[in-house]
Protein backbone atom coordinates (compact mmCIF):
# COMPACT_ATOMS: atom_id res chain seq x y z
CA UNK A 1 0.00 0.00 0.00
CA UNK A 2 2.80 2.47 1.01
CA UNK A 3 4.35 1.78 -2.73
CA UNK A 4 1.15 2.33 -4.19
CA UNK A 5 0.36 5.91 -2.22
CA UNK A 6 0.57 8.98 -4.64
CA UNK A 7 3.20 11.56 -4.28
CA UNK A 8 2.88 13.49 -0.97
CA UNK A 9 0.18 10.78 0.95
CA UNK A 10 2.11 9.69 4.27
CA UNK A 11 3.13 6.62 4.16
CA UNK A 12 1.35 5.63 7.61
CA UNK A 13 -1.40 3.24 7.79
CA UNK A 14 -4.90 4.68 7.47
CA UNK A 15 -7.40 4.57 10.56
CA UNK A 16 -9.86 2.23 9.08
CA UNK A 17 -7.20 0.61 5.96
CA UNK A 18 -6.26 -2.19 5.00
CA UNK A 19 -4.96 -3.54 8.64
CA UNK A 20 -8.48 -3.29 9.79
CA UNK A 21 -10.00 -5.63 7.16
CA UNK A 22 -7.12 -8.36 7.69
CA UNK A 23 -8.11 -8.03 11.64
CA UNK A 24 -12.07 -8.41 10.21
CA UNK A 25 -10.79 -11.06 7.80
CA UNK A 26 -9.11 -13.11 10.90
CA UNK A 27 -12.31 -12.85 12.79
CA UNK A 28 -14.80 -14.00 10.20
CA UNK A 29 -12.71 -17.18 9.24
CA UNK A 30 -12.69 -17.99 12.81
CA UNK A 31 -16.69 -17.23 13.41
CA UNK A 32 -17.09 -19.88 10.72
CA UNK A 33 -14.84 -22.60 12.49
CA UNK A 34 -17.45 -22.71 14.91
CA UNK A 35 -20.50 -23.86 15.85
CA UNK A 36 -22.64 -20.96 14.37
CA UNK A 37 -20.76 -19.89 11.17
CA UNK A 38 -23.88 -18.08 10.17
CA UNK A 39 -22.51 -15.13 12.71
CA UNK A 40 -19.76 -15.07 10.72
CA UNK A 41 -22.10 -12.14 8.42
CA UNK A 42 -22.25 -9.82 10.77
CA UNK A 43 -18.38 -9.71 10.56
CA UNK A 44 -18.32 -9.47 6.96
CA UNK A 45 -21.67 -9.31 5.69
CA UNK A 46 -24.35 -11.42 3.38
CA UNK A 47 -23.30 -13.06 0.39
CA UNK A 48 -24.42 -11.73 -3.12
CA UNK A 49 -24.45 -8.40 -2.92
CA UNK A 50 -28.19 -6.84 -2.68
CA UNK A 51 -29.16 -3.89 -0.56
CA UNK A 52 -26.57 -3.29 1.84
CA UNK A 53 -26.96 -4.61 5.50
CA UNK A 54 -24.87 -3.85 8.45
CA UNK A 55 -21.84 -5.17 9.38
CA UNK A 56 -18.22 -4.57 10.69
CA UNK A 57 -16.46 -4.85 7.78
CA UNK A 58 -19.30 -2.37 5.97
CA UNK A 59 -18.64 0.26 8.40
CA UNK A 60 -14.80 0.15 8.13
CA UNK A 61 -14.38 0.18 4.38
CA UNK A 62 -16.94 2.90 4.24
CA UNK A 63 -15.15 5.00 6.77
CA UNK A 64 -11.84 3.87 4.94
CA UNK A 65 -13.63 5.10 1.76
CA UNK A 66 -13.93 8.49 2.98
CA UNK A 67 -10.38 8.47 4.38
CA UNK A 68 -9.28 7.14 0.76
CA UNK A 69 -10.87 10.55 -0.82
CA UNK A 70 -9.42 13.19 2.06
CA UNK A 71 -5.97 11.79 1.26
CA UNK A 72 -6.90 12.60 -2.81
CA UNK A 73 -6.96 8.81 -3.72
CA UNK A 74 -9.06 8.04 -6.93
CA UNK A 75 -12.09 6.03 -7.09
CA UNK A 76 -9.97 3.62 -9.29
CA UNK A 77 -7.40 3.13 -6.30
CA UNK A 78 -9.83 2.68 -3.75
CA UNK A 79 -10.85 -0.82 -5.82
CA UNK A 80 -7.66 -1.66 -6.69
CA UNK A 81 -6.64 -0.92 -2.56
CA UNK A 82 -8.23 -3.79 -1.90
CA UNK A 83 -7.35 -5.53 -5.06
CA UNK A 84 -3.85 -5.58 -4.20
CA UNK A 85 -4.53 -6.98 -0.94
CA UNK A 86 -6.01 -9.86 -2.74
CA UNK A 87 -3.15 -10.24 -4.39
CA UNK A 88 -0.64 -10.41 -1.88
CA UNK A 89 -2.74 -13.12 0.38
CA UNK A 90 -2.44 -15.34 -3.03
CA UNK A 91 0.60 -14.65 -3.35
CA UNK A 92 2.01 -15.42 0.03
CA UNK A 93 0.32 -18.55 -0.08
CA UNK A 94 2.05 -19.66 -3.33
CA UNK A 95 5.64 -18.42 -1.46
CA UNK A 96 4.74 -20.75 1.69
CA UNK A 97 3.24 -23.55 0.12
CA UNK A 98 -0.17 -22.83 1.89
CA UNK A 99 -2.93 -24.19 0.39
CA UNK A 100 -6.18 -22.27 0.79
CA UNK A 101 -9.49 -23.92 1.07
CA UNK A 102 -12.46 -23.21 -1.43
CA UNK A 103 -14.81 -22.12 1.27
CA UNK A 104 -11.83 -19.96 2.53
CA UNK A 105 -11.08 -18.11 -0.74
CA UNK A 106 -15.41 -17.86 -0.84
CA UNK A 107 -15.36 -16.07 2.40
CA UNK A 108 -12.06 -14.23 1.29
CA UNK A 109 -14.25 -12.99 -1.64
CA UNK A 110 -17.19 -11.59 -0.01
CA UNK A 111 -15.12 -10.07 2.57
CA UNK A 112 -13.36 -8.56 -0.31
CA UNK A 113 -16.48 -7.92 -2.04
CA UNK A 114 -18.33 -5.95 0.58
CA UNK A 115 -15.54 -4.08 1.86
CA UNK A 116 -14.77 -2.91 -1.93
CA UNK A 117 -18.82 -1.86 -2.55
CA UNK A 118 -19.15 0.24 1.22
CA UNK A 119 -15.97 1.73 0.20
CA UNK A 120 -16.73 3.22 -3.09
CA UNK A 121 -20.03 3.65 -2.41
CA UNK A 122 -18.76 6.20 0.41
CA UNK A 123 -16.18 6.79 -1.70
CA UNK A 124 -18.67 8.34 -3.99
CA UNK A 125 -21.16 9.88 -1.70
CA UNK A 126 -18.67 12.06 -0.06
CA UNK A 127 -17.31 13.14 -3.45
CA UNK A 128 -20.73 14.48 -4.29
CA UNK A 129 -20.57 16.55 -1.30
CA UNK A 130 -17.38 17.93 -1.68
CA UNK A 131 -18.11 18.55 -5.46
CA UNK A 132 -21.06 20.21 -4.35
CA UNK A 133 -19.18 22.54 -1.84
CA UNK A 134 -16.64 23.57 -4.17
CA UNK A 135 -19.65 24.66 -7.11
CA UNK A 136 -21.40 26.67 -4.35
CA UNK A 137 -18.22 28.48 -3.33
CA UNK A 138 -17.35 28.97 -6.93
CA UNK A 139 -20.94 30.62 -7.29
CA UNK A 140 -21.15 32.85 -4.35
CA UNK A 141 -17.73 34.08 -5.28
CA UNK A 142 -19.48 34.98 -8.33
CA UNK A 143 -22.30 36.56 -7.05
CA UNK A 144 -19.87 38.23 -4.59
CA UNK A 145 -17.81 40.00 -7.28
CA UNK A 146 -21.30 40.79 -9.02
CA UNK A 147 -22.92 41.91 -6.46
CA UNK A 148 -19.58 44.20 -5.31
CA UNK A 149 -19.44 45.57 -9.45
CA UNK A 150 -23.11 46.25 -9.74
CA UNK A 151 -23.48 48.21 -5.83
CA UNK A 152 -20.00 50.09 -7.16
CA UNK A 153 -21.93 51.28 -10.68
CA UNK A 154 -25.25 51.62 -8.96
CA UNK A 155 -23.71 54.18 -6.11
CA UNK A 156 -21.88 56.31 -8.69
CA UNK A 157 -25.09 56.86 -10.85
CA UNK A 158 -27.02 57.29 -8.08
CA UNK A 159 -24.78 60.06 -6.39
CA UNK A 160 -24.46 61.67 -9.87
CA UNK A 161 -27.97 61.74 -10.61
CA UNK A 162 -28.60 63.63 -7.42
CA UNK A 163 -26.08 65.98 -8.16
CA UNK A 164 -27.57 66.62 -11.36
CA UNK A 165 -31.12 66.87 -9.97
CA UNK A 166 -30.24 69.64 -7.54
CA UNK A 167 -29.68 71.85 -10.98
CA UNK A 168 -26.14 73.24 -9.87
CA UNK A 169 -24.61 71.11 -12.67
CA UNK A 170 -25.79 70.13 -16.21
CA UNK A 171 -26.29 66.52 -18.24
CA UNK A 172 -23.76 67.72 -20.27
CA UNK A 173 -20.84 68.14 -17.82
CA UNK A 174 -18.15 66.14 -15.86
CA UNK A 175 -21.23 65.13 -13.41
CA UNK A 176 -23.41 64.00 -16.58
CA UNK A 177 -20.11 62.19 -17.73
CA UNK A 178 -19.73 59.96 -14.47
CA UNK A 179 -23.40 59.22 -14.64
CA UNK A 180 -23.12 57.44 -18.32
CA UNK A 181 -19.81 56.11 -17.74
CA UNK A 182 -21.97 54.47 -14.68
CA UNK A 183 -24.86 53.33 -17.10
CA UNK A 184 -22.54 52.26 -19.38
CA UNK A 185 -20.78 50.13 -16.96
CA UNK A 186 -24.17 48.62 -15.77
CA UNK A 187 -25.38 47.59 -19.14
CA UNK A 188 -22.15 45.89 -19.94
CA UNK A 189 -22.19 43.92 -16.62
CA UNK A 190 -25.63 42.83 -16.98
CA UNK A 191 -24.89 41.84 -20.65
CA UNK A 192 -22.01 39.92 -19.47
CA UNK A 193 -23.64 38.39 -16.60
CA UNK A 194 -26.13 37.29 -18.72
CA UNK A 195 -23.96 35.52 -21.93
CA UNK A 196 -22.07 33.54 -18.65
CA UNK A 197 -25.67 31.99 -17.56
CA UNK A 198 -26.55 31.13 -20.76
CA UNK A 199 -23.21 29.21 -21.38
CA UNK A 200 -23.22 27.88 -18.01
CA UNK A 201 -26.83 26.46 -18.11
CA UNK A 202 -26.19 24.97 -21.73
CA UNK A 203 -29.29 27.21 -23.34
CA UNK A 204 -29.56 25.90 -26.75
CA UNK A 205 -28.24 28.32 -29.15
CA UNK A 206 -30.14 30.75 -31.98
CA UNK A 207 -28.55 30.61 -34.89
CA UNK A 208 -29.39 32.58 -37.70
CA UNK A 209 -27.96 34.24 -40.96
CA UNK A 210 -27.39 38.00 -40.52
CA UNK A 211 -25.58 41.14 -41.92
CA UNK A 212 -21.75 41.40 -40.56
CA UNK A 213 -22.21 44.55 -42.14
CA UNK A 214 -25.74 45.45 -39.84
CA UNK A 215 -23.80 43.71 -36.78
CA UNK A 216 -20.83 46.10 -36.94
CA UNK A 217 -22.97 48.54 -37.09
CA UNK A 218 -24.92 48.06 -34.08
CA UNK A 219 -21.86 47.35 -32.33
CA UNK A 220 -20.55 50.43 -33.64
CA UNK A 221 -23.56 52.58 -31.93
CA UNK A 222 -22.47 50.87 -28.22
CA UNK A 223 -19.29 51.38 -28.41
CA UNK A 224 -18.67 55.11 -29.85
CA UNK A 225 -20.23 55.81 -26.12
CA UNK A 226 -18.00 54.51 -24.65
CA UNK A 227 -15.13 55.66 -26.60
CA UNK A 228 -16.22 59.16 -25.91
CA UNK A 229 -16.59 58.40 -21.97
CA UNK A 230 -13.33 56.71 -21.92
CA UNK A 231 -11.40 59.22 -24.01
CA UNK A 232 -10.31 56.93 -26.64
CA UNK A 233 -10.69 57.07 -30.65
CA UNK A 234 -12.41 54.75 -31.97
CA UNK A 235 -11.99 53.59 -35.94
CA UNK A 236 -14.35 50.97 -37.50
CA UNK A 237 -13.42 49.78 -41.32
CA UNK A 238 -15.87 49.66 -43.90
CA UNK A 239 -17.88 45.86 -44.20
CA UNK A 240 -18.64 44.38 -46.99
CA UNK A 241 -22.04 44.04 -47.08
CA UNK A 242 -22.36 40.60 -49.21
CA UNK A 243 -20.72 38.93 -46.07
CA UNK A 244 -23.04 37.51 -43.58
CA UNK A 245 -22.44 35.02 -40.03
CA UNK A 246 -25.02 32.18 -39.32
CA UNK A 247 -24.69 32.63 -35.19
CA UNK A 248 -25.96 33.40 -32.08
CA UNK A 249 -26.56 36.92 -32.63
CA UNK A 250 -26.75 37.87 -28.77
CA UNK A 251 -23.91 35.66 -27.93
CA UNK A 252 -21.77 36.98 -30.42
CA UNK A 253 -22.72 40.54 -29.47
CA UNK A 254 -21.62 40.17 -25.57
CA UNK A 255 -18.29 38.61 -26.94
CA UNK A 256 -17.47 41.26 -29.40
CA UNK A 257 -18.56 43.52 -26.66
CA UNK A 258 -16.24 42.18 -24.01
CA UNK A 259 -13.25 42.66 -26.62
CA UNK A 260 -14.12 46.35 -26.65
CA UNK A 261 -15.01 47.24 -23.54
CA UNK A 262 -11.15 44.99 -22.59
CA UNK A 263 -9.66 47.54 -25.08
CA UNK A 264 -10.99 50.72 -23.46
CA UNK A 265 -9.81 49.63 -20.03
CA UNK A 266 -6.52 48.99 -20.76
CA UNK A 267 -5.47 51.09 -23.84
CA UNK A 268 -3.41 53.78 -23.16
CA UNK A 269 -5.19 57.24 -22.70
CA UNK A 270 -6.08 59.56 -25.69
CA UNK A 271 -5.36 56.52 -28.36
CA UNK A 272 -7.03 54.41 -30.57
CA UNK A 273 -8.97 51.13 -30.41
CA UNK A 274 -9.61 49.51 -33.74
CA UNK A 275 -12.59 47.32 -35.44
CA UNK A 276 -11.81 45.83 -38.47
CA UNK A 277 -14.48 43.04 -40.02
CA UNK A 278 -13.37 41.17 -43.22
CA UNK A 279 -13.32 37.59 -44.69
CA UNK A 280 -9.89 35.53 -45.77
CA UNK A 281 -10.76 32.25 -47.73
CA UNK A 282 -13.73 30.56 -46.06
CA UNK A 283 -12.91 32.48 -43.24
CA UNK A 284 -14.71 35.80 -41.04
CA UNK A 285 -12.21 37.56 -39.04
CA UNK A 286 -13.17 40.69 -36.71
CA UNK A 287 -10.01 42.03 -34.99
CA UNK A 288 -10.44 44.67 -32.29
CA UNK A 289 -6.79 46.34 -31.41
CA UNK A 290 -5.50 48.25 -29.08
CA UNK A 291 -2.89 50.31 -27.66
CA UNK A 292 -2.43 49.15 -23.99
CA UNK A 293 1.82 48.73 -24.62
CA UNK A 294 1.93 45.16 -24.96
CA UNK A 295 1.75 42.48 -22.88
CA UNK A 296 4.58 40.54 -20.17
CA UNK A 297 5.74 36.98 -21.94
CA UNK A 298 3.35 34.32 -21.11
CA UNK A 299 0.35 36.15 -20.21
CA UNK A 300 -1.54 35.86 -23.75
CA UNK A 301 -3.52 32.72 -22.65
CA UNK A 302 -3.53 33.44 -18.98
CA UNK A 303 -5.95 36.45 -20.27
CA UNK A 304 -8.60 33.81 -20.83
CA UNK A 305 -8.72 32.21 -17.40
CA UNK A 306 -11.48 33.01 -15.65
CA UNK A 307 -11.31 35.85 -12.35
CA UNK A 308 -7.76 36.55 -14.04
CA UNK A 309 -6.92 40.58 -14.56
CA UNK A 310 -3.21 40.97 -15.51
CA UNK A 311 -3.29 44.66 -15.73
CA UNK A 312 -3.27 47.49 -13.45
CA UNK A 313 -6.72 48.11 -13.47
CA UNK A 314 -8.34 45.46 -11.20
CA UNK A 315 -11.88 46.75 -11.73
CA UNK A 316 -14.38 44.39 -13.03
CA UNK A 317 -15.29 40.76 -12.01
CA UNK A 318 -12.29 39.22 -14.77
CA UNK A 319 -15.11 37.29 -16.41
CA UNK A 320 -15.32 39.18 -19.88
CA UNK A 321 -12.51 37.60 -21.85
CA UNK A 322 -13.38 33.92 -20.68
CA UNK A 323 -17.17 34.54 -21.36
CA UNK A 324 -15.97 35.87 -24.82
CA UNK A 325 -13.97 32.51 -25.42
CA UNK A 326 -17.23 30.47 -24.46
CA UNK A 327 -19.71 32.43 -26.63
CA UNK A 328 -17.14 32.40 -29.96
CA UNK A 329 -16.51 28.86 -29.40
CA UNK A 330 -20.16 27.78 -28.90
CA UNK A 331 -20.76 29.30 -32.60
CA UNK A 332 -17.94 27.29 -34.00
CA UNK A 333 -15.11 29.85 -34.11
CA UNK A 334 -11.84 30.47 -32.42
CA UNK A 335 -10.72 33.40 -30.19
CA UNK A 336 -7.33 34.48 -30.29
CA UNK A 337 -5.03 37.35 -29.22
CA UNK A 338 -1.52 38.27 -31.13
CA UNK A 339 0.84 40.56 -28.80
CA UNK A 340 2.25 43.04 -30.39
CA UNK A 341 5.27 43.99 -28.13
CA UNK A 342 5.27 47.90 -26.66
CA UNK A 343 2.58 48.37 -28.92
CA UNK A 344 -0.76 46.47 -27.74
CA UNK A 345 -2.71 43.33 -28.60
CA UNK A 346 -4.85 42.22 -31.26
CA UNK A 347 -8.16 40.02 -30.29
CA UNK A 348 -9.72 38.26 -32.89
CA UNK A 349 -12.78 36.58 -33.85
CA UNK A 350 -12.75 33.57 -36.39
CA UNK A 351 -16.13 32.54 -37.84
CA UNK A 352 -17.60 30.77 -40.71
CA UNK A 353 -17.77 32.29 -43.55
CA UNK A 354 -21.63 32.80 -45.25
CA UNK A 355 -22.87 35.32 -47.84
CA UNK A 356 -26.49 36.89 -47.83
CA UNK A 357 -28.99 35.90 -50.68
CA UNK A 358 -29.19 38.48 -53.39
CA UNK A 359 -32.49 40.08 -51.92
CA UNK A 360 -30.91 41.10 -48.55
CA UNK A 361 -27.44 41.93 -49.86
CA UNK A 362 -28.87 44.52 -52.51
CA UNK A 363 -31.16 45.96 -49.35
CA UNK A 364 -28.12 46.14 -47.27
CA UNK A 365 -26.27 48.03 -49.96
CA UNK A 366 -29.57 50.55 -50.64
CA UNK A 367 -29.46 51.09 -46.89
CA UNK A 368 -25.65 52.11 -47.38
CA UNK A 369 -26.04 54.08 -50.35
CA UNK A 370 -24.61 51.17 -52.29
CA UNK A 371 -25.63 51.23 -55.68
CA UNK A 372 -25.62 47.73 -57.25
CA UNK A 373 -24.84 47.15 -60.85
CA UNK A 374 -25.74 44.38 -63.13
Amino acid sequence: MAQRAPPGVPEKELEHGITVFLEQLIKTLQVEQTSQPMLSRKVSGPTGGGKPALSEIGESAAQHGKELLLHGFTVEEVVHDYGDLCQSITDLAFEQGAVIEIDEFRTLNRCLDNAIANAVTEFGYQHDFVVADRQADALNERLGFFAHELRNLLCTATLALSVIKQGNVGLTGATGAVLDRALVGLGNLIDRSLAEVRMTAGMPLQHRLFSLADFIAEVKLSASLEAQIKGCVLTVSVVDPLLAVDADRDLLLSALGNLLQNAFKFTHAHSEVTLNAYAMADRILIDVEDHCGGLPPGDAEKMFLPFTQSGEDKSGLGLGLSISRRSVEANDGILSVRNIPGTGCVFTIDLPRHSLPIASSAAGMASEGVVAID
